[in-house]
């Protein structure tokens, strides 16, 4: 069962791309990122119900709003790149959050980072940039795939501020009711400007694209629990590996669903950021999920 939930979660992340393009075919980026936090607080707030038979939620943690800022700046910025450019576009996003991450580590919990950590961020770093040129001359790198790598920056480090804040809340909080509070919060953030940036339905109404809205919530409400289910009985190294094979699973969906183009730039930039985080996933001693600076959440 926890190498199915594992399974799950993996699948589950991978189909983000395609399931925000699919989406945007409909509403515009704003209301997609409402209806992420939207569908996700409903799903995870009817399992925690059904769990535990209540819900706690805190908004008076500075932890609890800065990973609020943080998850709606990550999912804001990565559903208007994911708009304008490709459906696998998001797989930057990781790499991005991993290198965040390790400076974070190192510069404000004054953690010790390893040759390994360093090379790890090296090759990351190499991979996106690879990524983000795919071969495109310099004169329309700038308008072009230039500007949705920037916005997909963006988003990483905002998901990177949203681990740091689970980092710090789950010495007090419970992972379920830590979410549901972020994730109701960043709700209300994304909701803020509605009413004077979005242009709501920009296309029509199909089931495909409702679908999409209210998988993408259940995705982000519900992926959480079985990864770290999963965690907890599945070996780690099969953890780094499944969890880092979500890029390629990314890049393969966006093919089949939207005809893409893959080029060589885009497949070696992946294989070089992906042996970067699978160098940093491997450690020698499986870690607690608490104590783990790197948490991966879609």
């Amino acid at each position: 069962m926890s190498y199915i939930l594992l399974l799950l979660a993996t699948l589950a992340w991978s189909f983000v791309g395609v399931l925000v393009k699919a989406a945007s075919t409909m509403v515009d980026s704003a209301i997609i990122s409402f209806a992420r936090f939207f569908f996700g607080v409903i799903c995870l707030g009817i399992y925690l119900f059904i769990r535990d038979g209540k819900i706690q939620l805190r908004f008076g943690m500075k932890w609890i709003w800065l990973g609020a800022i943080g998850k709606a700046v990550n999912y804001m910025f990565e559903n208007i790149a994911i708009k304008i450019g490709y459906s696998y576009g998001n797989i930057l996003v990781q790499p991005v959050q991993t290198v965040v991450l390790l400076f974070a580590a190192a510069l404000l919990f004054k953690e010790k980072i390893s040759t390994r950590g360093w090379i790890s961020a090296a090759f990351c770093v190499a991979g996106v940039i690879i990524v983000g040129w795919n071969g495109t001359p310099l004169d329309e790198l700038v308008h072009g795939s230039g500007l949705t790598t920037l916005l997909f920056t963006l988003a990483g480090i905002g998901a990177a501020v949203h681990v740091l804040s689970q980092r710090k809340l789950l010495e007090t909080m419970d992972n379920g009711n830590m979410n549901l509070s972020v994730f109701l919060l960043s709700t209300l953030i994304v909701t803020v400007p509605i009413p004077v940036q979005s242009h709501g339905f920009i296309g029509p109404i199909t089931a495909w694209a409702w679908g999409a809205l209210v998988l993408l919530g259940v995705i982000t409400g519900l992926s959480f629990f079985w990864f770290a289910e999963a965690i907890k009985r599945v070996p780690f190294a099969v953890v780094a590996i499944v969890g880092n094979c979500t890029v390629l699973f990314t890049i393969l969906w966006s093919y089949i669903f939207f005809k893409d183009p893959i080029t060589i730039y885009i497949i070696s930039g992946t294989l070089i950021f992906v042996a970067g985080l699978l160098l940093l996933s491997l450690p020698k001693l499986r870690r607690s999920v608490k104590k783990s600076p790197i948490y991966q959440e879609k």
